[in-house]
């Protein structure tokens, strides 16, 4: 097996191969991803590893899968950490390139090869990332508005039209992508209106694929341990996509007041003296595992049917 370690940024893309000391720069461009897969395909085996940037990944992560190479994008804490471990404090991109192939080669069996969305998927990706900016956007020039003198106000009403107007062509093309592609599992239950649904599909392609403990952990409302010893620590949620979390968030806020089993199961808890919080994520995580085995379930029908 050949390790790879691919460090990204948004002008060049810096290739290190295990065992080598010189890395090789490629611009972060069509032609440049083009010439990285060429020099992969040239390799055995490969396992290569790059970290999240941004988004600045996603092109060669699709691309690599398109051309059916194994490659996982890992953490940028994850990767900043594994380079603490091995001694490593300097940081430049040739030694982040071969810390992430040494990365590569040691944990390949713990690793999450990447999935590439089918062309739908990133369309509705960006069509999120897009509506979220417009969002933050919107409501800094209300803000900003309401403070500003009458002359600079009329300015701001016209900004403020065109982003609500864009805002709105936004939500039509969302949901115009969710009539094609959604699934019963994603909006089966009370609470999962449109951005949920959006944002799952969009954004979680692994669902049904997992089981709800790894979803769980997958979208960062996993309990994590912290014990040592004798002393049991509070388990807290950390990590995890946190535009899925949010989503589910606001779903679950709707789901405990008007889908019946998710408010008898948050009132449960609240009766066992859980605080408001904590009853509100187990709520989002029971949520999450619920459509997660309706996807499942669904997901096996279309196999046996295919078959």
């Amino acid at each position: 097996m050949t390790a790879v370690g691919i460090d990204v940024g948004k002008v060049s893309l810096d290739l290190a191969i295990e065992g080598q000391i010189e890395a090789a720069r490629y611009p972060n461009t069509a032609a440049g991803i083009t010439k990285v897969i060429r020099r992969l395909q040239t390799l055995k085996a490969t396992r290569t590893v790059v970290e999240a940037t941004g988004g600045y990944e996603e092109p060669l992560l699709e691309a690599c899968c398109d051309a059916g190479l194994w490659i996982a994008r890992v953490n940028p804490r994850q990767a900043r950490d594994f380079a603490r471990a091995t001694g490593e404090l300097a940081k430049t991109d040739a030694i982040d390139a071969r810390l992430l192939a040494l990365m590569a080669r040691l944990f390949a069996d713990r690793l999450r090869p990447y999935l590439a969305p089918p062309p739908w998927q990133r369309e509705m990706r960006d069509w999120l990332r897009r509506r979220a900016q417009v969002v933050v956007t919107l409501q800094a020039q209300k803000q900003q508005s309401a403070m500003a003198p009458v002359s600079v106000r009329k300015l701001a009403a016209r900004t403020i039209a065109a982003l609500t107007r864009e805002q709105a062509a936004i939500n039509q093309a969302i949901h115009s992508l969710i009539k094609q592609h959604t699934t019963p599992a994603v909006h089966s239950s009370k609470g999962l209106g449109p951005v949920f649904q959006a944002t799952v599909l969009a954004l979680l392609p692994e669902l049904g694929h997992l089981d709800r403990r790894q979803i769980a952990k997958l979208v960062g409302v996993a309990p994590m341990n912290r014990d040592s010893g004798q002393g049991c620590g509070q388990r807290r949620i950390r990590g995890g996509r946190s535009p899925v979390r949010v989503a589910l968030y606001m779903a679950t806020l709707s789901a405990v007041r008007w889908d019946p089993l998710m408010k008898a199961h948050y009132q449960q808890l609240r009766e066992r003296g859980k605080l408001g919080k904590v009853a509100l994520v187990a709520c989002m995580r029971k949520l999450l595992g619920i459509v997660n085995a309706r996807r499942r379930d669904e997901l096996r029908a279309e196999e046996l049917a295919m078959a």
